[in-house]
């Protein structure tokens, strides 16, 4: 049987955002062991020119209720991307996976009677919604997660794969 769209956005967003929470649970750890100010940690970027770590996940956050948004049609919740620690990380974790929760399965089913309108690098783009969620809203999201292990793991955060994957479902 094909993949739903909602199998293929919201279900993928909720187990990701979970291993994602779990990847900054073991940040705050190594951060309370060797006495790092957790704003400090969150701080970090991995190269001068990228976002820092807070960044990252709270694009994480956006780039997965955009997505459900986009598909669905149902208003995701606006975010003030002031988050500095972890602490604030995970309750932005907490409140993003609340929204993909609360949308209706059936809405974001809908999408395949729908473009995908927005704009990139401030001009409009319409996509098809399987385009859109592969060739856009999964590896935005995915680079973002990707991004935020790599900022701890680079600086000393035990991490291996296992995190980045998380529990394996059946």
């Amino acid at each position: 049987m094909p993949l739903t769209f909602y199998q293929s956005s919201a279900q993928v967003f909720v187990h990701a955002l979970g291993n994602l929470s779990a990847i900054l649970e073991k940040g705050a750890l190594y951060a309370e062991a060797r006495k790092i100010d957790p704003v400090v940690m969150c701080g970090l970027r991995l190269t001068a020119d990228m976002l820092p770590l807070s960044r990252q996940v709270s694009t994480a956050c956006d780039s997965a209720k955009l997505a459900v948004s986009r598909l669905s049609g149902v208003e995701a919740p606006k975010h003030a991307d002031e988050e500095k620690d972890f602490v604030e990380l995970q309750s932005r974790i907490a409140k993003t996976l609340d929204y993909i929760r609360s949308v209706p399965e059936a809405s974001v089913e809908a999408a395949a009677g729908r473009k995908v309108s927005l704009k990139l690098g401030g001009e409009p783009r319409e996509f098809e919604p399987e385009a859109y969620l592969t060739l856009f809203a999964l590896p935005n999201f995915y680079f973002h997660l990707t991004t935020t292990y790599a900022i701890l793991r680079a600086n000393g955060v035990e991490l291996s794969k296992r995190d980045y994957l998380g529990p394996i479902l059946g």
